[in-house]
């Protein structure tokens, strides 16, 4: 082996390497999903959340592998393996595994705010369809295929593509806008409006949603700086910012949300969330008030949500995801902008109308989907199995098999 291929081929096992090493990180977010859940919802509940995001997660694979990544980037795995490795080491194997770990972030999100009430298979159906078919249309529309057709009549209204270094919109306005269809269809849980009064449900466990919200966080740096796709491509400005922003969101939330850890362990989240579309543009100032302003939506947003409009959102998925991914969306076109300090390039028009267009695509699909699986096998649990939980209706075995042995 010559010199030059000895160097292609050390790029291409770093970039392999670089990019699985990625892929893991978002893998373990997905852990970071099943303890926030786990610790919110009720503990008759718990083992559900477990297993739902487990579950989610293996379908996801299958259905994105044969359908999601070829319909999003045109790449077939449907070929002998030793096509698959080509002379890039199996780059678009890692990179699908990495693509894969956003798309399966679709149904983690839906999860959290369905929780309790839902039945199992039915959303296991949505979910598929999610991240096999809905999930990557859309995202072969801003990143893959057919990025030409959307993004050119973006540049030509705008004066720029519309920018998602990261996925605000892309993932996770589009996984909390398809939740909001799913927690409206399901309705409230049992005693929760009581005679339209609410009645809130206290959470079950502080200690295992800090330690979901703690994953996620950390996994989020493999989220953001690792989309970069190649080593050489890496940025230092995007870690910067995703740790400002996350700051910022915890910070802000500390004071609005009156010193609340649910508030607080969210915050942190709703900063990174907001923060992935801009991660790359931004000054690292612009990132912390991002984050900041993304935590203050949560805080009334949640409010608002839970206490004035009564939708039954149990982890609150719409504002943390849906409202706030489009947030960050917006934020780009702001605070990307070379006077606010940024690395300019982005417009503001053109980021209004991308995340517009992933609010309408998203609600379409979650009224569609949901609206067809209601009318057909239905969506939620009986009466009687809403009531003795989710744990043992579903699973026949409780989070504490013990406790009823005593």
């Amino acid at each position: 082996m010559d010199a030059a291929s000895t160097v292609t081929t050390l790029k291409n096992s770093s970039d392999v390497l670089f990019l699985m090493l990625g892929a893991v990180m978002v893998f373990a977010m997905h852990a970071g999903f099943a303890f926030l859940e786990v610790g919110t919802v009720r503990k008759k509940n718990q083992v559900n959340a477990l297993v739902k995001i487990l579950t989610d997660w293996s379908v996801s694979t299958i259905v994105y592998f044969i359908v999601g990544f070829p319909l999003a980037y045109g790449i077939s795995f449907l070929k002998p393996a030793s096509e698959l490795m080509d002379k890039s080491q199996g780059y678009d194997l890692v990179h699908y595994f990495f693509l894969l770990c956003f798309a399966a972030c679709i149904p983690a999100i839906i999860s959290g705010g369905i929780a309790e009430r839902a039945k199992f298979w039915p959303q296991v159906c949505a979910g598929a369809i999610f991240a096999g078919l809905s999930y990557p249309l859309f995202e072969s529309f801003i990143w893959g295929k057919n990025a030409p057709l959307l993004q050119g009549f973006f540049k030509s209204v705008g004066g720029a593509d519309f920018h998602d270094y990261a996925g605000s919109v892309v993932v996770h306005s589009i996984g909390g806008w398809l939740a909001l269809p799913a927690v409206l269809i399901l309705g409230a849980r049992q005693g929760r409006y009581p005679r339209g009064r609410s009645n809130p449900f206290p959470v079950s466990n502080i200690p295992f949603l800090s330690l979901g919200s703690w994953i996620l966080a950390v996994g989020w740096f493999g989220f953001n700086v690792m989309s970069a796709g190649h080593l050489e491509s890496v940025s230092g400005l995007v870690a910067v910012n995703s740790l400002l922003a996350m700051v910022g969101g915890v910070l802000f939330a500390l004071v609005a949300g009156k010193n609340d850890p649910g508030f607080i362990h969210n915050g942190a989240l709703a900063g990174l969330i907001a923060v992935c579309a801009g991660s790359d543009l931004m000054h690292p100032l612009g990132a912390f008030l991002t984050g900041g302003i993304a935590s203050i939506i949560f805080v009334y947003g949640f409010h608002f949500e839970q206490e004035k409009l009564k939708i039954d959102d149990v982890l609150g998925v719409w504002p943390l995801h849906g409202i706030i991914g489009s947030w960050g969306g917006i934020a780009a076109g702001i605070f990307g902008q070379k006077f606010l300090g940024g690395m300019g390039g982005v417009s503001l028009i053109s980021q209004l109308g991308g995340t517009l267009t992933a609010i309408l695509f998203a609600l379409a699909n979650g009224f569609l989907v949901y609206g067809i699986l209601s009318k057909t096998v239905g969506i939620r649990l009986s009466d009687e199995q809403e009531y003795q939980g989710a744990d043992m209706a579903i699973h026949s075995i409780g989070a504490y098999p013990e406790d009823s042995m005593m």
